[in-house]
């Protein structure tokens, strides 16, 4: 999944449900179709409904300075004959996107890619007023973001959330944003299709498709159903020219419910159940090992000592076919339907073990996140400008790595870090330096400070271990 411009473009929208007389209370068969008797007949419109929504709708504006860098001040033979200038030379970049006022205090939800590594908000409402805003919450995991109104004077008006789980496909749907920054802009079509989960983007693979027009721009704006609602997060567009192609992907209003509800509880992350459980997908082949007609269900791969999976009594090669009595076709799904639950109860889950259906009751709650220990590299080294973590079961959940790893991981870099330079990846996790076995930060960081001419690296990549070697 790409960006606004690309094949798959990150966007936003929103959804409505085709209500009163655009929505006959019982399904109309195709020989009852009727010619329209009058001209009365022929003025149905949207327009009552988005007048309603379109004021909760905003226009986002971000902003962050970056520093040009000649390519050429990092050859050392140009820095010694021809020094270093000063003073680099600074532009500001800009990005557009959409938001929905979900609070009256000033609560905007939009997407983290709208505002991300930006260093100045604003937004835009549709009367043209003007607002700073700050930054409140952001979750890469679900390419959501919170912001709030600095300044706020008044009570603004809102969306209200709808059931995304109520939706089906063929519902009439509105997407409001501001495409290539026109303006706000109203556009209608149908819900294509539910539970896609092949878009990318976000970890919780669980879109809701429109052909409503979605463009460049978008992303952050409102999917309202017929009754005014919000359905939905218009996120991203399946494009082969950077512009609309009828396949738009909007964030589910359940999933944007759970973000919006950690920014208001005044936390600076999401807080998500944690099943403590490694899964994979059901493939034809392993489906006729099982039994199945087809191939669906979630696989367990493993299991964490001690986590709520472990005490629920899931176990090894359990397949999971349900949670709360909605099915799950696939691990995505499972992801998204725990992720959603509300902490602090418990999610009933139905798997099938040596050809059995056995009914579990798994604990909702976070995932221990105490002894991370992150820290910056700054020793002279191949991990200079690396940040790095011991592995809690939080970021292994959070990185979908498997619970028994073992080592230090790379969180992030610096801008300027050697270590992204050296080849280095997110995510990578270090267990061996020299001969020495790495199991927390401060053996990495004790290792980097001894200095060396050469390094010998163990560490782990996508499943896989590598092994190479390093001039100091």
């Amino acid at each position: 999944m790409t960006r606004l411009s690309q094949l798959f473009a990150p966007l936003a929208f929103s959804t409505l449900v085709l209500a009163g007389a655009l929505a006959p209370t019982t399904p109309a068969r195709a020989q009852d179709r009727v010619v329209p008797s009058s001209a009365s007949q022929l003025r149905l419109s949207y327009a009552p409904i988005v007048q309603r929504v379109q004021p909760a709708v905003v226009n986002v504006y971000a902003a962050k300075v970056i520093q040009n860098r000649n390519p050429l001040l990092d050859d050392p033979i140009f820095r010694r004959f021809f020094g270093v200038p000063g003073q680099q030379p600074e532009q500001m970049q800009r990005s557009l996107g959409s938001g929905v006022i979900v609070d009256a205090g000033g609560l905007v939800v939009t997407n983290n890619h709208v505002i991300e590594g930006a260093d100045q908000v604003k937004v835009s409402l549709a009367d043209k007023r003007e607002f700073e805003a700050e930054i409140v919450l952001k979750d890469s995991r679900s390419d959501l973001a919170v912001l709030r109104i600095k300044d706020a004077r008044e009570r603004f008006p809102t969306l209200e959330f709808a059931n995304s789980d109520e939706l089906l496909v063929g519902d009439v749907v509105l997407a409001i944003g501001n495409p290539f920054g026109v303006g706000q802009t109203v556009t209608h079509g149908i819900v294509s299709a539910l539970a896609r989960t092949q878009v990318g983007i976000t970890d919780y693979q669980f879109f809701i498709q429109t052909d409503a027009a979605i463009n460049p721009g978008n992303s952050g704006g409102a999917l309202v159903d017929m009754n005014g609602r919000l359905a939905g997060i218009n996120t991203a567009i399946f494009s082969r020219s950077g512009g609309s192609q009828g396949i738009g992907f909007a964030i589910p209003a359940n999933m944007v419910r759970v973000v919006v509800a950690s920014a208001k509880s005044g936390g600076n992350a999401v807080k998500r159940p944690w099943l403590g459980a490694r899964l994979q997908a059901v493939t034809p082949e392993i489906a006729e090992t099982l039994g199945l007609p087809r191939p669906t269900g979630a696989l367990v791969a493993s299991v964490v000592s001690g986590s709520p999976a472990a005490r629920a009594g899931l176990k090894l090669s359990d397949l999971i076919l349900s949670i709360e009595g909605q099915a799950i076709d696939d691990p995505n799904a499972f992801d998204y339907r725990f992720a959603t639950r509300t902490l602090g109860g418990t999610a009933a889950i139905e798997v099938q073990r040596a050809g059995k259906q056995v009914k579990l009751t798994v604990p909702l709650e976070t995932a221990p996140d105490s002894g991370r220990d992150e820290i910056v590299l700054k020793s002279r080294s191949p991990f200079q400008g690396a940040t790095v973590a011991n592995i809690s079961p939080a970021l292994a959940d959070e990185l979908h790595l498997d619970g028994s790893a073992e080592g230090v991981i790379i969180i992030s870099f610096s801008d300027d870090a050697l270590a992204a330079n050296v080849g280095f990846q997110k995510g990578d996790i270090i267990t061996q330096v020299n001969g020495q076995k790495i199991s927390r930060t401060a053996d990495l960081e004790r290792v980097t400070k001894e200095g060396s001419r050469l390094w010998r690296i163990t560490l782990q990549r996508g499943g896989q271990q590598l092994s190479v070697v390093l001039g100091g």
